[in-house]
C-alpha cells in the first residue's frame, strides 16, 4: 500500500487521500442520461430520468436536490453502475460508464439509502470483508476498520452484532463501509437519514474532510434543506427527472426567489403606491399591517427604501428582511414543495 501507515495520523484516520500529484479534472460528466423503467402490468412507461447533463469537478460536494420521485437517487445509482441508463453516455472518475463499469466501481464509495449490512454479522467482520473485497491486505482492513469506528462514533463496537446496533449506528456503519476502500469519489444518497441532531453535525464535519484536507468529490442527495446550505458549493434542482436549476445555494435563492421585505408603516395605500415606483422592487403587496416587496438584495436595499418612505412623510415604525430557503427556491421553479413525497421514490 501507498501509506502502510494509515491509522498514525489522527486527523487522517477516516480516510488517507493522497492527491497530491493529481491534476483536476471533471470527475463526472453525464449528457443525455436517461432511465426509463417498464409500466407493470402494462401499464404505461416510467421515465424517471429525462436526458440530463451534469458536471461534477473534482473536489466539489454537489447536492442533487428535489423531492421524491424526482430522479435523484436514480440518477446517482446510474451513475454508480447500478443501473444502465436507457439513454445517454458518461464520464465518471476518469472511467467510461458503459465500457468501464469495473473501473467506475474500484473509485468509488456508495452509500444508498438503505444501507446493505449483514445483520448477523459483527461490525468489523462487515469493514473488513469490505476493504478485502476491494483487494486490501487483512493488517490494513483491520487498521481501516478501526479507525473509521473511531472517527464515525461507532467506539469499542467492533464485535458488536450488527444487528444490535441503534439505528443511527448502523446508517453510521453504512457510511463508514462506503469510506473503507479510499475512494476519490463518493456517493451519499441521504447520507444523515435516521441520525440525532449530534451524529448529524459529526458526519457533515467528516464529509467536509473529505474534500477539504484529502480532495475527495461527493456527490449527494438530501431531504435536509440546512444539510444541502451546510455543505454543498453546488446545487443541482431536479424535477420530473430533468435539471431545472443550478449553482450555489446563495445564487439560487438570491437568483429564483429574491429577498422579501416587509415595512409596518401608517398609511398602507400611500405605502403600496410609492414602493410600487422603485424600480430595485417587484411583487409589491399589501399586507394587515403594511407593505411586502420582493427585492435582489434586501442587506442592502431596506435602508434605502425605508428612507424613500420617510421623505414621503410615511412613518416606518418596523422592517423585516425574510431571506428565500431552498424551499422557496424549489416552489418558484415547480409549484411544489421539496417536502412534497406524495410521488415514489426515484
Amino acid at each position: 500500500m501507498k501509506n502502510p501507515h494509515w491509522a498514525r495520523d489522527a486527523v487522517a484516520e477516516l480516510i488517507n487521500f493522497d492527491y497530491s500529484s493529481s491534476t483536476k479534472m471533471m470527475m463526472i460528466e453525464a449528457r443525455g442520461l436517461a432511465r426509463t423503467f417498464k409500466g407493470r402490468r402494462g401499464g404505461e412507461d416510467v421515465k424517471a430520468v429525462d436526458g440530463i447533463d451534469l458536471q461534477v469537478a473534482t473536489g466539489e460536494i454537489v447536492g442533487l436536490l428535489g423531492p421524491n420521485g424526482a430522479g435523484k437517487t436514480t440518477t446517482q445509482r446510474m451513475l454508480a453502475t447500478l443501473l444502465t441508463p436507457t439513454a445517454g453516455e458518461a464520464t465518471v472518475a476518469g472511467c467510461d460508464l458503459r465500457r468501464d463499469p469495473v473501473g467506475v466501481r474500484r473509485q468509488l464509495g456508495y452509500v444508498s439509502q438503505s444501507g446493505g449490512t449483514n445483520p448477523a454479522a459483527k461490525v468489523d467482520e462487515e469493514l473488513v470483508t469490505q476493504a478485502q473485497l476491494y483487494g486490501l491486505g487483512k493488517s490494513v482492513a483491520v487498521e481501516r476498520a478501526r479507525a473509521l469506528r473511531a472517527a464515525l462514533d461507532l467506539g469499542e463496537l467492533g464485535d458488536r452484532l450488527v444487528k444490535t446496533l441503534s439505528g443511527g449506528q448502523k446508517r453510521r456503519l453504512d457510511i463508514a463501509l462506503g469510506l473503507v476502500h479510499q475512494p476519490k469519489l463518493v456517493f451519499l444518497d441521504e447520507p444523515s437519514t435516521g441520525l440525532d441532531p449530534q451524529s448529524r453535525a459529526n458526519l457533515w464535519s467528516h464529509v467536509r474532510s473529505l474534500r477539504d484536507h484529502h480532495g475527495a468529490t461527493v456527490l449527494l442527495t438530501t431531504h435536509y434543506l440546512d444539510e444541502a446550505d451546510a455543505l454543498c458549493g453546488r446545487i443541482l434542482i431536479i424535477d420530473h427527472g430533468k435539471i431545472v436549476a443550478a449553482g450555489t445555494p446563495a445564487e439560487l435563492k438570491r437568483r429564483i426567489a429574491g429577498e422579501r421585505i416587509t415595512f409596518e408603516v401608517d398609511d398602507v395605500a400611500r405605502a403600496r403606491a410609492l414602493l410600487a415606483q422603485r424600480s430595485e422592487a417587484r411583487d409589491v403587496t399589501a399586507t394587515d399591517a403594511g407593505v411586502r416587496i420582493t427585492v435582489d438584495r434586501g442587506d442592502t436595499q431596506a435602508l434605502p427604501l425605508m428612507r424613500a418612505l420617510d421623505e414621503a412623510g410615511l412613518r416606518v415604525t418596523s422592517l423585516h428582511v425574510a431571506r428565500p430557503t431552498l424551499d422557496d427556491v424549489f416552489l418558484a421553479l415547480t409549484g411544489r414543495s421539496l417536502r412534497d413525497t406524495s410521488a415514489p421514490t426515484a
